[in-house]
């Protein structure tokens, strides 16, 4: 039993749950203040599908790589729950719909984004 533990990586220590400071996007009325946040300190969205399995791979590896060392206000948008919220980021930010997203706001204005796996190849201290 002891070489497939190692070939499939069988029960070992369970892994500690990382908590990011996530602030919940829930309203298109959050976005003015968003903008006006991102004057003086670097606001990130991202945009999830709860039901994507693509979504969810990608949001957990962003997890993990996450710094929480960084000052930033990180949001978290459902887009399924707020469409509407979802799709007034596009229009407030200028950028495509992608599911998910990753953007990085400021000034007032989106200075990257990326879907997908792109999402995790972005150097956040970068933009801080």
């Amino acid at each position: 039993m002891g070489i497939f533990n190692k070939i499939f990586g069988g029960a070992s220590q369970p892994k500690e749950e990382k908590i990011l400071p996530w602030v919940p996007l829930t309203a298109v009325s959050q976005l003015k203040a968003i903008a006006e946040k991102s004057k003086s300190k670097t606001q990130i969205i991202f945009k999830h599908s709860t039901r994507c399995g693509i979504s969810k791979m990608v949001i957990n590896q962003f997890i993990d790589a996450y710094n929480l060392d960084l000052n930033v206000d990180l949001y978290y948008l459902d887009l399924l729950n707020y469409r509407e919220t979802s799709n007034e980021v596009g229009y407030k930010f200028q950028v495509m719909h992608q599911s998910p997203q990753l953007l990085v706001i400021k000034n007032e204005v989106v200075v990257v984004h990326a879907s997908h796996g792109a999402i995790n190849e972005i150097d956040l201290p970068k933009f801080v």
